[in-house]
């Protein structure tokens, strides 16, 4: 073996080998990283001036913001609202629950961001209510987690942010635009399966559509809603940058949650600061540990051999999306989702540009598939925060979500294979290699 190659070993078989040890996987990148700039004898100083470069980023200061902007909203009393208007948009279809479950996944994933954040807040209400109206836990659990996914694509979501840096030269309020769209799919491809379960076990309807409800719970809840518009339009009309607007969205979310909706008392604030901290020291120590693992594959030529390899496979690019795909839902098995936009951003990114798959539509088929591995075995931490909140075994869940799972698929090849479903909003906005 040449020296590059065993390096490359080293890397990637320590690496793999603490994953399936159930290392945290932050230490898992570091050490094997540590490893490998060790074995090729590099001052390990680079350790450190890796890390450091890897968080010094101005775009990265818009992530504690967003991260705090949906604790603070998840705390402060939004979530009944929000059930309440997806109740008076949807309650009155068949599977009504299932169906208002999901769109509040949608109005709510535009406030956290965040699937954890979805399922736990929104989970907690949803499951209990579905089932004391006779649907089946299991089934009700489905739905909370899948739907949760949702939040991941429509803005603000501090993933899309961390992607932007990771892939450099993105526009972060082009990615924010093209996350509407296939959130909607999303959300659409869950209503259908969940209207077919409904329609097969005769799950009850809701009451009947009131355009006068409609209206009352709009207002209501208006305030939360208004929190994106402060984002999403803000920059993308150039009012502010993302973290500008972030910072602004923090202190409008504070307000709302205390003096508005009065669901939250300074004290409660205090706590969700201290939730925030958690969450923060988390995702900067992933981003910081997996710059130095992006920087021992970038200097062995990884992405080259990667790329040869794949392109070795086959040269017609609907089958080398279809493997960025795969690649991207096996790492998403056992992996959190922040580390794979880290590491895996500069080897696939160039791969799926060679192939005519725009930087913003690749964000979205990113964040996708690590959607749907947070919802499956061994490693999907949605799928156990689902679980836990419905006191329910993971493999009954896993069995339920087997419909859910082919039908999220379906959306992620629609999304895969036709860009304008990403990229249509960017492009009549003017957006596209925006501000």
């Amino acid at each position: 073996m040449t020296i590059n190659s065993t390096a490359i070993a080293i890397l990637l078989i320590s690496f793999l080998v603490m994953v399936l040890l159930r290392f945290p996987i932050a230490y898992s990148v570091a050490i094997a990283s540590l490893l490998c700039l060790s074995y090729q004898k590099l001052p390990l100083t680079t350790l450190t001036q890796q890390m450091v470069k890897g968080i010094s980023s101005f775009s990265l200061m818009a992530v504690p913001f967003f991260i705090t902007m949906g604790v603070l909203m998840g705390s402060g009393g939004i979530s009944e609202k929000l059930l309440n208007l997806a109740d008076a948009c949807v309650g009155w279809m068949t599977g009504g629950l299932a169906m208002v479950n999901i769109v509040a996944s949608y109005f709510f994933g535009g406030i956290s961001g965040s699937a954890s954040a979805d399922t736990a807040s929104l989970g907690s209400l949803e499951i209990p209510m579905m089932v004391d109206r006779g649907y089946d836990t299991d089934f009700a659990t489905a739905v909370t987690i899948s739907s949760s996914v949702e939040g991941m694509l429509v803005p603000p979501s501090h993933n899309m942010v961390i992607y932007a840096t990771t892939a450099g030269g993105i526009s972060v309020g082009s990615l924010f635009l093209a996350g509407y769209l296939p959130g909607a799919v999303l959300a659409g491809s869950l209503m259908v399966i969940s209207y077919i379960l409904s329609k097969k076990r005769g799950y009850p309807k809701g009451d009947p559509f009131s355009g006068k409800r409609l209206w009352k719970e709009f207002k209501t809840s208006i305030w939360a809603l208004s929190s994106i518009l402060i984002v999403v339009v803000g920059v993308v009309a150039g009012v502010f940058t993302a973290t500008e607007s972030a910072a602004i969205a923090v202190i409008y979310s504070l307000i709302v949650s205390i003096y508005v909706y009065k669901g939250l008392t300074w004290k409660g604030v205090w706590y969700a600061l201290d939730q925030c901290v958690d969450t923060l020291a988390i995702v900067l120590i992933l981003i910081s540990t997996s710059n130095v693992f992006g920087y021992c594959l970038t200097t062995l030529h990884v992405p080259d051999i990667a790329a040869q390899a794949i392109t070795g496979v086959s040269n017609n690019p609907y089958v080398i999306a279809i493997m960025l795909n795969l690649i991207l839902l096996v790492l998403g098995m056992i992996m959190d989702m922040a580390p794979i936009i880290l590491i895996t951003t500069p080897i696939l990114l160039p791969i799926a540009t060679s192939i005519g798959i725009d930087p913003v539509q690749y964000g979205i088929m990113l964040v996708l598939n690590c959607g749907i591995g947070l919802l499956t075995p061994p490693v999907g931490a949605v799928l156990f925060i689902g679980s836990g909140i419905a006191n329910r075994p993971m493999e009954k869940v896993v069995k339920e979500m087997v419909p859910f799972y082919i039908f999220m698929i379906i959306a992620l090849l629609v999304i895969t294979f036709i860009p304008a479903v990403s990229l249509a909003l960017p492009w009549l906005t003017g957006y596209m290699g925006g501000r």
